[in-house]
């Protein structure tokens, strides 16, 4: 006597259409025109240039308060005799490698941390007494140690990058699931290939916030050592620009140079920053 089930006929039953529903209407174009994020960002800007330029009107002072046309033009002459690019190409040449420097200290800090309790109580106590320490605070001591040059602005730079790195590196590595955690181990995973195919890929949002916050600090302590003690190797970078002409009362290229440093900002953080999130933790479903 046999006990499996008895055998049905395969069927399949025609669907009729639906002539009577309705589909949605496209969007309106200007509804899908709001969704563009680059069109409200821009929208803002225009806003704010407008108040800008009212309040300027309103001061009726250009040398307190240029107008947004003023700015702009001489924004368009720095950079048009070179002037405003060449302050740019210095600043942003000391910052590559003062940023890159941290970047590689707050790595290995934070591989030695996850890898033994020795390394998780030197990052613990390097954090706590460096970390509220402000990078500017250390400038008489970069200039006593390496001089009047590139080298003192680097050093400080490193300060800048390396501790808010570390933490949010270290804090994104501790949140990392068991699961994956023992997923790695099974591989056979450890010391620096765990780190580097286990941890930095699951921890990569808290370690790409930490690539911005220090992106943040290192550039805006770039400009105040700048304003501070600017030359660079016999050169001013975009710092110095600022401090120079407003010596000069050169209001208009004080607030070019600020431009400068905010245009710079917004393109690292819309271009560089954004298409590396978009490429990683967003593709892989880790960030909305």
């Amino acid at each position: 006597m046999s006990l499996s089930p008895a055998r049905r006929e395969e069927y399949e039953i025609p669907l009729q259409p639906l002539p009577d529903l309705k589909l949605e209407r496209e969007l309106p174009l200007a509804q899908r025109l709001w969704q563009q994020g680059w069109l409200r960002k821009t929208l803002i800007l225009l806003a704010l240039a407008l108040i800008w330029e009212l309040a300027a009107c309103y001061q009726g002072n250009d040398l307190l308060l240029p107008s947004f046309l003023q700015t702009a033009k001489a924004f368009c002459e720095g950079i048009g005799n070179g002037e405003l690019l060449e302050k740019v190409a210095i600043s942003l040449s000391v910052l590559v490698k003062g940023y890159l420097l941290g970047i590689g200290l707050a790595f290995l800090l934070t591989t030695l941390a996850v890898s033994t309790q020795l390394g998780r109580d030197l990052l613990s106590t390097l954090t706590s007494m460096f970390n509220p320490l402000p990078a500017i605070a250390l400038l008489p001591l970069s200039l006593l140690w390496f001089g009047l040059g590139e080298n003192s602005l680097i050093f400080v730079l490193v300060h800048s990058v390396l501790w808010a790195l570390a933490l949010n590196t270290y804090a994104g590595f501790l949140g990392v699931s068991e699961t994956q955690r023992m997923a790695g181990r099974n591989y056979g995973l450890k010391g620096l290939r765990f780190v580097l195919f286990i941890l930095i890929p699951a921890a990569l949002p808290s370690i790409l916030a930490g690539l911005k916050i220090g992106w943040a600090f290192a550039w805006r302590t770039l400009i105040a050592a700048e304003l501070v003690f600017g030359a660079s190797s016999g050169k001013g970078g975009l710092g110095w620009y600022i401090f120079q002409n407003r010596n000069e009362l050169y209001t208009d290229k004080v607030f070019a140079g600020l431009a400068a440093v905010i245009l710079i900002g917004l393109l690292v953080e819309n271009l560089v920053f954004a298409t590396v999130e978009r490429v990683t933790v967003k593709r892989w479903g880790m960030q909305r």
